[in-house]
């Protein structure tokens, strides 16, 4: 009686896809963040850049109006 329920015990385990959608979505979502840290990250250099561009201007100009 005992290797028969845990046939159908595994058989049903196999077959039962209930999972399988959270399991897509769990890969879904990773992927979007992923991708989105892989944007941000290729975006920090230029706004690194731009940001210390627009600050020595800044500073440029508050110096030269109170000079």
């Amino acid at each position: 009686m005992t290797s028969t329920y845990l046939r159908h015990f595994i058989k049903g385990f196999l077959v039962d896809d209930d999972a399988a959608v959270t399991v897509d979505w769990v890969v879904l979502t990773s992927g979007i963040v992923l991708l989105g840290v892989l944007v941000l990250a290729g975006i920090k250099t230029a706004l690194q850049n731009e940001a210390t561009i627009i600050a020595t201007t800044l500073t440029d100009s508050v110096a030269a109006a109170l000079s």
